[in-house]
């Protein structure tokens, strides 16, 4: 198994275990005890696991302090990803060839990448893992602001007011949002609240891509009111009151249903996982040796 394979799998064996020795890693990889380690110090170097005596176990984001407050691209990408996936494909059927358009760096808006290698469009987006992938695996011209990058969450952020954004307008713009209410919707950092007002202001419709859980979130910033909104895109589990309100302020709701994640194989004792989603295996697209 070349490399970049075995340590994707690595890392996918310990998010599903949480801890293994090197004997278990040894056994479950069908790879050499010094193979093993150096994989586990190659990983380690670049914040990918936690190094134990006698093995490695599970990077946890929650023991981790971070310089934006909300949750890591890591952990969100692993909530309802049936749902958001169902969501992200929706949303990029919604796009057509020749269109410019908007991507924020979010869990839902980077499924979405999937969906549009077929298709030509120019994006400008915040989420670095969405601009590589894109960049790999389509011909849609890509265009990222200039700023810092925060790993953890998967966004680039400028400081400044007259980044590149201001330079294009979009026919739309697809964004995911830590919250929505009849508030509107609502961020959790107030970096994020700079950044994301630039991109929706350059876009004629904003579309918002929320699964239902979203409903029930409360952040103490609000990004914008649902007069902005043209479309939310959100699954069935939604309910009825939830939508009803929002028609009721104008935003056209439109409710997909979660479908199943692709299903390949993996090791005996896990049977299943995605792949596409995985905020480690995207890390590591780079990787070639």
């Amino acid at each position: 198994m070349v490399n970049h394979k075995r340590r994707k799998r690595l890392l996918k064996l310990l998010a599903e275990h949480q801890s293994a020795t090197v004997q278990q890693l040894v056994e479950w990889l069908n790879a050499s005890p010094a193979t093993v380690r150096r994989d586990i110090s190659w990983l380690a170097g670049r914040n990918l696991l936690t190094r134990t005596r006698g093995g490695a176990e599970n990077l946890l984001p929650r023991t981790r302090q971070f310089p934006l407050t909300s949750e890591t691209f890591q952990h969100n990408i692993q909530c309802f990803a049936s749902r958001k996936r169902a969501i992200a494909r929706h949303a990029a059927g919604m796009c057509n060839d020749g269109e410019t358009i908007i991507i924020n760096g979010g869990t839902t808006t980077f499924m979405m990448a999937e969906f549009l290698t077929e298709k030509q469009l120019k994006i400008l987006t915040n989420s670095f893992l969405m601009a590589e992938r894109l960049l790999s695996s389509s011909e849609n011209e890509i265009i990222i602001p200039g700023g810092r990058v925060y790993r953890e969450q998967n966004v680039i952020l400028s400081p400044f007011d007259n980044d590149i954004t201001q330079h294009h307008y979009a026919s739309k713009m697809f964004m995911s949002v830590f919250g929505l209410s009849l508030l509107g919707l609502m961020e959790a950092d107030p970096l994020l609240i700079q950044a994301e007002k630039r991109l929706i202001s350059q876009a004629e419709e904003l579309v918002v891509l929320v699964d239902s859980s979203k409903f029930t979130r409360k952040a103490g910033l609000i990004l914008c009111g649902l007069d902005r909104v043209s479309t939310v895109i959100t699954d069935t589990d939604a309910s009825d009151k939830a939508v009803q309100l929002l028609e009721g302020y104008g935003v056209k709701v439109i409710t997909v249903a979660p479908e199943d994640e692709p299903q390949v194989l993996a090791a005996p004792s896990s049977p299943r996982y995605n792949p596409l989603y995985d905020l480690q295996s995207a890390v590591l697209m780079e990787i070639s040796h």
